[in-house]
């Protein structure tokens, strides 16, 4: 229990200073729109991340365009994968 109890105030200690993903990525977005590899190498620019995760940006562009708030515009060849990959950009507000 009290193992439970100190892994809960760690872990509420350092959540203020978590940046949000999703906002981190509305952000960029904000720029233009881009693939999930863009967005991760933006971030790896900024110094916001600190070695190239496609997992840091991937399941919170889902949740972004269940939110409605981004969404696929067209795909394009990314050389890194080696096949075509999802153009996101934020959706217009309508």
């Amino acid at each position: 229990m009290i193992e439970k109890e100190n892994r809960r105030e760690s872990y509420e200690a350092i959540q203020p200073k978590v940046p949000d993903r999703k906002a981190l990525i509305l952000e960029v977005l904000e720029k233009g729109p881009k693939t999930a590899h863009e967005i991760v190498e933006a971030l790896l620019r900024e110094r916001i991340i600190p070695y190239y995760d496609r997992n840091f940006v991937s399941p919170r562009l889902t949740e972004l365009k269940e939110m409605e708030l981004v969404e696929v515009i067209g795909s394009k060849y990314e050389r890194r994968t080696d096949r075509k990959v999802s153009v996101w950009k934020l959706k217009e507000e309508s």
